[in-house]
C-alpha cells in the first residue's frame, strides 16, 4: 500500500462513483497508454494491480483492462465490481467465455487460467479481498447483482 491508498479508499467509497466510472476508465486507459503501460491510477493510489488482457467473445480481439487485484497464493484474485454499478463489466463476460487470459503485473506477463469462484470458496476469498479493498463491501451493498470473483492462476 502507498501514501495515497487511504485517499483512494475514501474516493472509492463515494456513493456516486459508479456514475463517473466511464470517465475514470478513459483516464486510466489513457494514462496507461501514454506511459507505455508503466503507470495506472491504481499505481498512483498505491494499490496492487494488473492489466488483464482477454480475447473479446464477440470481436475475437484482445481487450486490456487495468484492474485492482489481490495477490493470493501463486495467483491473483480479481472482482467484477464496477464500483457497485448495476452493469457487469465487459471483461467479465469475455473472461467467462475464454477461461484464460494474459496478465501483466509490473513488467512481467503471465498466461493465466481463470476460474470463477462460487459458494464457500467465493465467500472466503471475498473476505481476503476486503482486507485489501474494504470498499468491495460498499459495492456489494450498492448492487443487486452478485459480484463475480475470479482466481487467475499462471499456466
Amino acid at each position: 500500500m502507498g501514501l495515497l491508498t487511504p485517499l483512494a479508499v475514501r474516493i472509492g467509497s463515494v456513493s456516486w462513483m459508479p456514475r463517473l466510472l466511464p470517465q475514470i476508465v478513459v483516464v486510466d486507459k489513457s494514462l496507461h497508454r501514454l506511459t507505455g503501460g508503466r503507470v495506472t491510477l491504481l499505481d498512483i493510489a498505491g494499490l496492487p494491480n494488473l492489466t488483464l488482457t482477454v480475447v473479446g467473445r464477440r470481436s475475437g480481439l484482445p481487450r486490456s483492462t487495468p484492474l485492482l487485484c489481490v495477490p493470493h497464493d501463486d495467483g491473483w484474485l480479481v472482482a467484477g465490481s464496477y464500483f457497485g454499478g448495476p452493469k457487469m463489466p465487459l471483461w467479465v463476460g469475455n473472461l467467462r467465455a475464454a477461461g484464460e487470459a494474459t496478465v501483466e503485473v509490473g513488467h512481467t506477463s503471465y498466461d493465466v487460467t481463470a476460474r470463477e469462484l462460487a459458494g464457500e470458496e467465493r465467500t472466503r476469498m471475498w473476505q481476503v479481498m476486503l482486507r485489501t479493498w474494504p470498499n468491495y463491501a460498499k459495492y456489494e451493498e450498492r448492487t443487486d447483482r452478485t459480484i463475480p470473483v475470479f482466481l487467475l492462476t499462471p499456466r
